[in-house]
């Protein structure tokens, strides 16, 4: 029997999946500041909305998208604003560690 503490592991890593693709990232990131129909996604992000679909539904699922129907159409935004709050740490350090590696192959070009 898995403990407390491995349990809200398993939660934490399954929330981080639920992040770990590109085109999920983007939809966030698009999703920023508005809400948008999957018929505007597909068109704007470039993706088919078959594959568009099982993304939206694996954010929802993890409670960073909500979504609306409004007759036919279903509108998604971001559920709740502190998941930039986890995205923008995110950045930071990628930024950071690009920043590092152009150094040292200046350096590198130097020699």
């Amino acid at each position: 029997m898995a403990s407390n503490e491995e349990l809200v592991f398993k939660i934490k890593a399954d929330f981080l999946k639920s992040l770990a693709h590109p085109i999920r990232l983007e939809i966030i990131e698009y999703l920023k500041n508005k809400e948008a129909s999957v018929g505007e996604m597909v068109k704007e992000l470039g993706v088919e909305q078959s594959g568009l679909s099982k993304h939206l539904s694996i954010l929802r699922q993890a409670g960073i998208l909500t979504s609306r129907q409004e007759k036919v159409t279903v509108y998604y935004s971001v559920r709740d604003r502190d998941i930039f709050q986890v995205l923008r740490p995110i950045s930071e350090i990628l930024r950071k560690k690009l920043t590092e590696s152009n150094e040292v192959l200046a350096h590198l070009g130097r020699i």
